[in-house]
């Protein structure tokens, strides 16, 4: 735990889920009575809170309507698989559960999606269909708030990615425990200060129900650079990734920063800060033969075709990102089969750590 002392099992056990308790009543997070929609994906972060919110809802009698939901973004042979697990969890704490799919939501897959525009860019659809998906599955299952699985590591990851875009809009609100207050439906993030390996220590020892496959997809993500970094850091400095977020905590900005003002999306009514969400321009982009329209690479019609086509002109820029991109993930690859300094525990290899048995 983060006091560093050397526990039992058990001990580790009281530590991490008291410490989820305390984060929850300091910021009070909840309220009696509300309806919370609990974001599952199956994976280790969203199990353990599905598992977490089950637990201290009944032990310290929170009063809260806790239900499942689920998205099916549509990735074959990974998603297909999550959702099996989550349908288990479904059982096993006693809560309903609610999927959506990309395919009824916007008549699109995420492997059609890539299928169309190749291995670059495809996180920044699924990023924000995604997002959509669980803001329209909790206001069609009438939730007052929603918790998400998203841990220390994550938030410090995301920090860097708004610094590195420039994006103060962003970076002004990324750090706070409680997104859109002031909206229908506030998002939640009881794990902030909780270490990534923690939670994989907690699910491991706890022996939970979970999907621990990457998402096929994801080793081209631009995240994945932020993440190897957070965790070289991690490795020569662990509270590091608390520091960052601290940090964030305390940035001010000027009064003179024009930030985006929040209204509604004219066509389909999503919150947005711009005449049309960004949902509804990735969609029009693939539904005009045109899927990098909407992340701002639109090029000519007789550019813009789809990228897996055997096409002897293919587009260079595409063909030289990808190349790129290989490369990267190459040495990615090497960073993370590399053995861990002293110091810092990479959360893979965390269940190799064996925790003095006592009865």
């Amino acid at each position: 735990p983060k006091t560093k002392q050397q526990v039992c099992k058990e001990c580790f056990f009281t530590a991490f889920e008291d410490e989820i308790h305390h984060t929850i009543i300091k910021n009070k997070l909840f309220k009696s009575g509300e309806r919370v929609a609990v974001a599952a994906s199956g994976g280790k972060d969203s199990t353990v809170l599905a598992h977490l919110m089950s637990l201290l809802n009944k032990r310290h009698g929170y009063g809260l309507d806790l239900f499942l939901l689920s998205i099916d973004e549509g990735i074959e042979g990974y998603r297909d698989d999550s959702l099996e697990t989550v349908k288990r969890n479904e059982k096993q704490y006693g809560m309903p559960l609610t999927v959506l799919s990309y395919k009824s939501l916007y008549g699109w897959t995420m492997d059609e999606i890539v299928r169309k525009i190749g291995k670059k860019n495809n996180c920044t659809f699924c990023g924000v269909f995604r997002r959509q998906a669980l803001d329209r599955g909790a206001h069609m299952m009438q939730a007052d708030k929603m918790v998400t699985g998203h841990n220390a590591d994550d938030m410090a990851e995301t920090i860097l990615l708004n610094l590195l875009r420039g994006d103060v809009a962003r970076l002004s609100r990324c750090a706070a425990i409680v997104t859109g207050e002031d909206s229908a439906l506030p998002r939640c993030k009881p794990f902030k200060y909780t270490f990534e390996k923690e939670i994989v220590m907690y699910a491991y020892f706890k022996k939970l129900d979970y999907f621990s496959t990457e998402c096929i997809y994801s080793p081209d993500a631009y995240r994945g650079f932020a993440r190897d970094f957070v965790k070289d850091l991690e490795n020569i400095r662990p509270e590091a990734i608390l520091d960052i977020i601290r940090s964030a905590e305390n940035f001010q900005f000027e009064a003179t920063t024009k930030m985006p003002k929040q209204g509604t999306c004219e066509q389909c009514g999503y919150i947005t800060s711009q005449k049309r969400c960004k949902a509804c321009v990735l969609l029009e982009g693939l539904n005009q033969g045109q899927p990098l329209l909407g992340i701002g690479r639109a090029r000519k019609s007789g550019n813009d075709r789809d990228p897996s086509a055997n096409s002897g002109d293919r587009n260079s820029e595409y063909q030289v990102s990808e190349a790129r991109g290989t490369e990267a993930q190459k040495r990615r690859g090497k960073r993370r089969n590399r053995q861990p300094r002293q110091g810092g525990i990479r959360s893979e290899d965390c269940v190799q750590i064996s925790y003095e048995e006592t009865s």
